[in-house]
This record gives structure tokens, C-alpha cells and sequence, in this order.
């Protein structure tokens, strides 16, 4: 009987009561007036009471057959609507035996074993039972939960309800049984990829040296070559039945619908190798910068983030396409070494917005990279020049540890002049206001800068870098120099200070650590140079750098030479011409240092076309990676959280084991050696 069945019975009863009480008062009070009427008084009370009694009785037997028969007719109509459901019906034990099938789950079904696919999920759902029970609690009967599955080519949404079941396990604990409700979802999926794959896809492609094919071609190559390309970009387009127009003589707009996206991964943007092999037996060598983008609400948001891509893949060097979506990057080519572009007009006008900037600051706050080296202090040192000359109060916010800057740092603290000019974060902290002004130099990466919390203080910043660019770069700056074909940043700071202002007078140690920059990033003017970077170093000549001096300042001394000796001892080789080696010592606060010297040993072995070098030092195991052109190692190291360029680059990774790192990088490089060929 139902509780609201119970309250009607009892109802019933109380009124039958209060007509009793109501019959008996007043048969005692008529035996009062008159004692003759007690017999007949007694015969009806007990005649009412015994009626009383017996309409209960009926009337609570009647409510009990109504609810029977109730009851009777909903069993039945459940029993006929399970059976008889369009929905497919599994009943299904958390140990995988079924209990019970609907015939429209028979039907649906037949020849198939979805127990197999249901097989994760009735795991995870007895896992969770099982937890609650431990716990001493009761599964959440009362919620159903979803999942999706594909069944032989179709997509069901399936409901699960869990109610407890008759059958106890081992531990004597009530078992429990899930009844699954199967929707075919099959057409909704079908209608969702439609509209997923007609979404508007926005890509821009620029050709990267137009001006020096203008330049140097002759006239009628010139016109052929151009048409070419074109050719090449639009056949490209027309594959996908994408739209593409000239919107600049080196620039096109592309808009094609996302269904082709996965194609156009799938080959690897292979326009960028079709545009190249048009200029293999020339002299002149053309290549594309591509930036496709799915990110936005609408084709404007699209076309913006197409065009922040395009800054990242001119950033690191073109000759590579970019696609952006869901949030992330994907990089496509980029094996080939950046070309230095000749022209110093951006120089010029960049030196200028700098020099605007600093003459409108209160102060300057310069800062490079973590672990600072020689091309980050000597790159400091020439923006101090450059805002003293402004007539501005200029600071070099760093604390230099280890050997990395050689015997630089004890020429630098011995000259008077710059005892206050290199400060904590604690002191800039202090003399920072609204119109501070920061100058990044040597990276451009937010999380690189060796105090990170300036960053945020400071609202006026100017970022000077020659890395590769990446995703994750300083925003919202007023002044971006960021050129990869450069050398170093010291070569970048070099030519701002030649065009910023006319009477900029380095002192000998400032000309020396910018030369010094350019010499260890070069590694002797090895790697990395041309037409611009020897212009700089005689630039600097000219205020009587000592090149012997400056190369005495990093010199490794006979200790750390024979730990590169043994670094070199116990390298393994991979994929035939690829060193990999591991420096385990973190009590050495000079591995970093240590290991990047011996990559660099390791390309002077005949047929290392890359090496890298493993260290731990502060709980973080570092990367330093080196080429002589033919493997990017900047890819590679990129994938593991690090950058730099083709030929020189480096990673930081916290919580492996130096073993553990180096099972992961050869991992990448396998990855990165699939990826080109």
C-alpha cells in the first residue's frame, strides 16, 4: 500500500471515530435523564461499534484490491513497453553477463557483440562502485550516465541507469545491474561533421623574398619565374575548391571550407616544396609563408588569426606554414636556413621608434634571458649606451651566476662605472613607475626572461631577439625588433645603436661584449653569418675591441676540458649520424654550460650531422642541441617545450630523470625524421 493510500484509510477511520464517540456521548447522557433507556443505549453503541468495525475492514480491503489491480496494469504496460520498445534495452550485470535483451536491441544488434565495446565503460563504472562501497556508501543509483560509442560504423549515445540487483558477491555485498537505453545517433553525428567540415577556413600565403627575385632576376626570367609560382599557389587552391586572390604583389588571401583541412595536413602544406623545386637549379631561391587558421567566431576573427600566424612563421625564418586550431599550432617545413635580408631599411626606422621610446620614458629597465649569457649581457650593455646617450637613467636588471659569461664578469666589476648598473628585481622593483620603459633583449618568449614578474609591472616594453619565434612570445609591445636571420641579438643592438642616434660612443668593455656576442653565438664566425654580421664586428673594431682579449674571456680551462672529454667519451649515435649524450652531474652549477661546449665539440667529428647534450642542473633537465644545417634542431627541441634555430637551440624540461629525457628525445627526433622525408 502507497504512503498516500495510508493517509486515506486513516482519514476514512478518524471520521468513523469521531461518530462513534459522538453516539456513545450521547447514550450516557440520555441514561442520566432516564435509567430505563441503559439497555437500549448499550445494545446501539455496541451495534454502532461492530458496524464501525466492519466498514473499516470493507473499505480498507476495497482500497487494497484497487491498488492490486493499480499495480497489476502498470507490470503489465512496463513489462509490454521494455519488450516492446523502439529503443534498444540492455539489461547487463558489472560483471558482463546479460541479464535481458528487448527485442529492438535484438534486432539492432544482430551478429554483434556490444558487450566488447561496452567493455571500458562497465569498467569504469564498477570501479567506481567499488570505491563507493569501500567508502561505505551507496552508488548514485539515481544518476544516469552518458557515453558515446561507435558500433560498427554508427554513433550511439548510450544512457545507463544503475539499481542494485538480488545476486551478493563474495564479500556477501548486494551486486549491482545496469539497464542501458541504446539512441542512435547516427544521423546527428552525420549532420555535425556536415557543418564542422562547411566551416570557413582562412589562410594567407606570402612569397618571402620577393624583392630580391625583383632585384636580381633578370626581366624576362623575372616575369616567368612570378608567373610560375602563381601557378603553383593557385593549382594549390583549386585542389581544395578554395578561393584565393592576389590581394599584394607577394601576398594571397585563401579561403577554403574545413573539410580539406586534414588533407592539407595529411600532405604536409606540399605547395611549400612545389614553390621550391621552381628554383632548384637557379641561383635564386623562392619560398612561401603560409598561416591557416580555423580559430574565430567569425571570417574577420579568422582572418586576424591568420595574420598573427603569419607573424610567427615570419618570425621564425619562412619557408614553413603554420596551422592554427582548437588552440593550437602546428608547424609544417622550416628546414631550410633563414636568409639575411640585406636591406637595413627596417633597421633604420626600428632604431628611430626605439630612440622615440626611450627619449619618452622616465627610465629604462634592460633585461635578457634566464641563464644569461654573453649575447644577452654585451646586448644590455649597448641599450645602456644607447639611453645614456638619451640622457636617461638605465639599468641592467640581472643576477649572472655560473661560468657562463667566463672571466666577462670580472672585467666588468672591476670597472667603476658600472658598480651601479646592474641591480636585483628587488631594486627595479623600487624605481618602477608608469613611464618605465623595459627592453627585452636575446628572447621573446614571456616565460625566458630571467624575472618574469617585470614583465607584468611594466606597461612600455620594447623586445629585441634573433631566435625563431614562437607561439608563446611577449604581447602588447611597443617596439618589436625580431629578426632570425640575424647572428645574435648583439648584431640587432649593434645596427640600432648606428642608426638610433649620431654621437653613441661605446666604451671599450660595451664594444667588446657586443663583439663577444656575435663571436660565441657564431662560434667564431662559423655558423650563422653574413653580410650584416661582419658589418656589425667592424663597426665595433672601430672603438679598439681586442679580439684575442675577448676570445681569452672564454676560454674552458683544463678542469672543464677534460669533463667534455669524458662527455664526448660516452656519446651514442642514432639514426647513423645524430650524437646523443648525457652530463650526469647536478652538483655542477657550470653543466649547462658545460654541455652546450660539448655539443659544439661533438659537430667536429666527421659524419655528426647533429648531437645533443643532456644535463640536470636545479631540479630541471636541459637540452642543448647543435647542427651544421642538415637536421632543425630547433624543430626537434621545439617539441619538448625548448626553441632556438636550425643550427643552435635548447629545451628545458622539469620532472624526468635525466634517462627518462632522453628516451623522450629520441623519440621527438625519430618523429621530427618521419615528419621530412
Amino acid at each position: 500500500m502507497t504512503e498516500k493510500s495510508k493517509q486515506k484509510l486513516e482519514k476514512f477511520n478518524w471520521k468513523l471515530n469521531l461518530y462513534v464517540i459522538v453516539i456513545v456521548a450521547l447514550c450516557i447522557v440520555l441514561c442520566i435523564y432516564d435509567i430505563k433507556c441503559l439497555i437500549p443505549s448499550v445494545l446501539l453503541c455496541v451495534f454502532v461499534i461492530g458496524y464501525t468495525i466492519w466498514v473499516s475492514d470493507k473499505r480498507k480491503l476495497e482500497i487494497v484490491n484497487h491498488i492490486q489491480e493499480l499495480t497489476t496494469d502498470v507490470n503489465m504496460a512496463t513489462r509490454n513497453n521494455l519488450v516492446n520498445s523502439p529503443i534498444p534495452l540492455l539489461l547487463i550485470e558489472t560483471d558482463g553477463t546479460i541479464i535481458w535483451k528487448s527485442k529492438s536491441f535484438i534486432d539492432e544488434f544482430k551478429g554483434i557483440d556490444v558487450v566488447t565495446y561496452l567493455n571500458s565503460m562497465i569498467k569504469e563504472i564498477k570501479i567506481n562502485i567499488e570505491k563507493e562501497q569501500e567508502e561505505g556508501k551507496d552508488f548514485n543509483k539515481n544518476k544516469y550516465i552518458t557515453k558515446q560509442f561507435n558500433i560498427e560504423g554508427k554513433f550511439y549515445k548510450i544512457y545507463c541507469a544503475v539499481s542494485k540487483s538480488k545476486k551478493k558477491d563474495k564479500r556477501k555485498q548486494r551486486e549491482y545491474q545496469l539497464t542501458l537505453y541504446f539512441i542512435d545517433d547516427t544521423k546527428y553525428n552525420e549532420l555535425f561533421d556536415q557543418y564542422n567540415n562547411s566551416k570557413t577556413c582562412i589562410g594567407i600565403a606570402m612569397i618571402d623574398n620577393y624583392e630580391e627575385l625583383m632585384q636580381r632576376a633578370i626581366p624576362e626570367d623575372r616575369v616567368e619565374l612570378v608567373t610560375n609560382v602563381e601557378k603553383v599557389i593557385l593549382d594549390w587552391a583549386k585542389e581544395t575548391g578554395g578561393l584565393i586572390v592576389k590581394t599584394e604583389r607577394d601576398r594571397f588571401l585563401y579561403v577554403f571550407e574545413q573539410q580539406y583541412l586534414s588533407n592539407i595536413e595529411k600532405e604536409k602544406v606540399s605547395v611549400l616544396d612545389k614553390v621550391k623545386s621552381l628554383t632548384e637549379n637557379s641561383n635564386i631561391r623562392v619560398t612561401l609563408s603560409i598561416a591557416i587558421s580555423n580559430e574565430g567566431n567569425n571570417n574577420f576573427e579568422k582572418y586576424k588569426s591568420a595574420l598573427a600566424g603569419m607573424d610567427i612563421v615570419l618570425g621564425r625564418g619562412g619557408d614553413q606554414a603554420l596551422i592554427r586550431k582548437e588552440g593550437k599550432y602546428k608547424f609544417y617545413g622550416g628546414n631550410t636556413v633563414e636568409q639575411e635580408k640585406r636591406t637595413k631599411v627596417k633597421a633604420r626606422t626600428v632604431a628611430a621608434s626605439i630612440a622615440d621610446a626611450i627619449g619618452n620614458s622616465s627610465n629604462v629597465m634592460i633585461m635578457g634571458h634566464s641563464n644569461v649569457d654573453i649575447d644577452a649581457i654585451g646586448s644590455g650593455l649597448g641599450m645602456y649606451r644607447l639611453a645614456k646617450t638619451l640622457e636617461k637613467e638605465a639599468y641592467i636588471v640581472s643576477e649572472p651566476k655560473g661560468k657562463s659569461l667566463g672571466k666577462f664578469l670580472e672585467a666588468f666589476y672591476e670597472n667603476e662605472e658600472y658598480q651601479e648598473v646592474m641591480i636585483s628585481t628587488e631594486e627595479a622593483e623600487s624605481r618602477i613607475d608608469k613611464d618605465t620603459l623595459l627592453i627585452v633583449v636575446d628572447t621573446h618568449k614571456a616565460s625566458f626572461v630571467e624575472f618574469p614578474e617585470l614583465l607584468k609591472q611594466v606597461e612600455k616594453k620594447i623586445v629585441i631577439d634573433h631566435h625563431r619565434k614562437a607561439p608563446e612570445a611577449i604581447t602588447d609591445v611597443l617596439v618589436s625588433f625580431h629578426e632570425v636571420y640575424a647572428s645574435s641579438a648583439a648584431e640587432l643592438v649593434t645596427e640600432i645603436i648606428q642608426y638610433a642616434a649620431d654621437d653613441v660612443k661605446l666604451t671599450l668593455l660595451e664594444a667588446e661584449s657586443l663583439y663577444g656576442g656575435i663571436m660565441v653565438d657564431t662560434k667564431n664566425f662559423t655558423f650563422k653569418t653574413g653580410v650584416r654580421t661582419f658589418e656589425a664586428a667592424a663597426y665595433l673594431r672601430k672603438f679598439g675591441v681586442d679580439i684575442i682579449k675577448v676570445k681569452k674571456w672564454f676560454q674552458a680551462d683544463l678542469e672543464s676540458y677534460n669533463v667534455i672529454a669524458e662527455i664526448i667519451k660516452s656519446v651514442e649515435i642514432t639514426n647513423d649520424t645524430i650524437a646523443i649524450a648525457v652530463y650526469d652531474n647536478e652538483e655542477d652549477e657550470n653543466a649547462n654550460l658545460i654541455c652546450a661546449k660539448a655539443a659544439d665539440e661533438l659537430l667536429t667529428i666527421s659524419n655528426i650531422t647533429a648531437s645533443f647534450v643532456i644535463g640536470k642542473m636545479d631540479e630541471k633537465v636541459f637540452i642543448s642541441g647543435r647542427s651544421i644545417g642538415d637536421i632543425n634542431v630547433q624543430i626537434i627541441l621545439e617539441k619538448l617545450g625548448g626553441g632556438g634555430h636550425i643550427t643552435l637551440a635548447g629545451a628545458q624540461i622539469e620532472g624526468l630523470t635525466l634517462e627518462e629525457a632522453r628516451d623522450e628525445l629520441v623519440i621527438r627526433i625519430n618523429e621530427y625524421l618521419t615528419e621530412i622525408e
